[in-house]
């Protein structure tokens, strides 16, 4: 008899992991959601075998349960676990991208049947929904871990066995770890990325035209800032504490920026741009972080139908992978530039020699 996965919310996080561990066929996938045109979706998608009404009734058939919902509603359902009469043990996880009130709320957790492993799974998509759901979202994707005290090595392993189908890295940090690492790598440039385009938006009130020039390494480094407010405002809120001693440090650092502009200092604003340089460029070659590495190249392509198609085209006939692709409008000095990301060095470099054999212009940034 096969063992029962429940997932509680089918948007494209739970979604996505649901259609990813029914591939398998190991599993019966049962899943709740508030909206019924979501189940009625998740059904039709093949994503579920069956839809609960309830939450309560729904874990008593589980063996496993992910919880993959707003981080209030999570926490929601967490605190009912203690009122659930379970005859046979519960692995609990969640997807929450901040684990501190999460993992508060686990060590709460007082029912003997239940083990809770928090989850954040680093992947998304600009688009939502039980639509945008897909059983490969994760392949790749580093997908973090957090045990609760009352989790042991086997149950680690397990959760890692049911979650293996979506082909996922993962890593296991404490608590603390997770909700600095991806303040620093995610939260905090997201904050960044939004003050800056209020700046813009501001000075734009004097310069009408800035939004005309506001291409290349703006759109670049702003894009993130194009993401679901929503869900970022309860991020922020969540991992405020962190958020707002990293705020004070950047205060700090732009001081010191300040300074060094005031003083009219030209070798020390160099060497500052060069250390940030020098870390910047060593990060993809010699770490693994909370965010994977990729490799880019950028290919100079005219404006004219079909020209996106001929540069994939090449790199398929020679089996190279692509792991993200977008079209960049403008860059500093370059038109007409698509970005190409690969897994690997050699996939990078491979990629470069078989366009520049067909007479592309392909720069890898040093």
């Amino acid at each position: 008899m096969k063992e029962t996965v429940m997932i509680a919310g089918l948007g494209l996080i739970g979604g996505s992991l649901a259609m990813s561990i029914r591939s398998r066929g190991h599993f019966h996938v049962l899943g709740m959601d508030a909206q019924d045109e979501t189940c009625r979706l998740a059904l039709e998608k093949g994503a579920v075998d069956e839809i609960c009404d309830d939450f309560i009734s729904g874990v008593q058939k589980a063996d496993i349960l992910i919880i993959a919902t707003p981080i209030p509603m999570t926490l929601g359902y967490m605190a009912q676990l203690n009122e659930v009469h379970l005859e046979k043990k519960l692995l609990v996880t969640d997807v929450s991208s901040v684990k501190g009130k999460v993992m508060n709320q686990a060590e709460k957790i007082t029912n003997p049947a239940v083990t809770f492993i928090g989850g954040h799974p680093m992947a998304g998509s600009h688009k939502q929904g039980i639509q945008a759901a897909k059983g490969h979202l994760f392949e790749n994707a580093i997908y973090v871990l957090t045990p609760a005290s009352t989790a042991d090595e086997q149950d680690v392993a397990r959760i890692k066995e049911v979650l293996s189908p979506a082909k996922a890295r993962f890593l296991v940090f404490t608590t603390e770890e997770h909700d600095e690492m991806t303040a620093v790598i995610s939260h905090f440039p997201h904050l960044i990325a939004s003050s800056l385009v209020h700046q813009a938006r501001n000075w734009q009130k004097t310069h009408p035209f800035l939004e005309d020039l506001a291409a290349g390494g703006f759109r670049d480094i702003t894009r993130i800032a194009s993401s679901n407010p929503v869900l970022w405002r309860d991020i922020f809120l969540q991992n405020k504490t962190v958020l707002i001693s990293m705020l004070d440090d950047w205060l700090t650092e732009m001081e010191q920026v300040r300074t060094l502009l005031a003083n009219s200092d030209g070798a020390a604003t160099e060497n500052y741009l060069l250390e940030a340089k020098h870390y910047r460029d060593g990060l993809p070659a010699r770490r693994k972080g909370a965010i994977p590495s990729f490799y880019d190249i950028y290919v100079d392509i005219h404006d004219q139908p079909g020209a996106l198609l001929h540069v994939i085209e090449h790199l398929a006939d020679k089996d190279i992978s692509i792991k993200n692709i977008e079209i960049l409008e403008v860059r500093e000095g370059i038109t007409g530039v698509l970005r190409i990301s690969f897994q690997s060095s050699k996939e990078q470099k491979e990629s470069r020699r078989i366009l520049e054999s067909h007479n592309y212009e392909v720069t890898i940034e040093q």
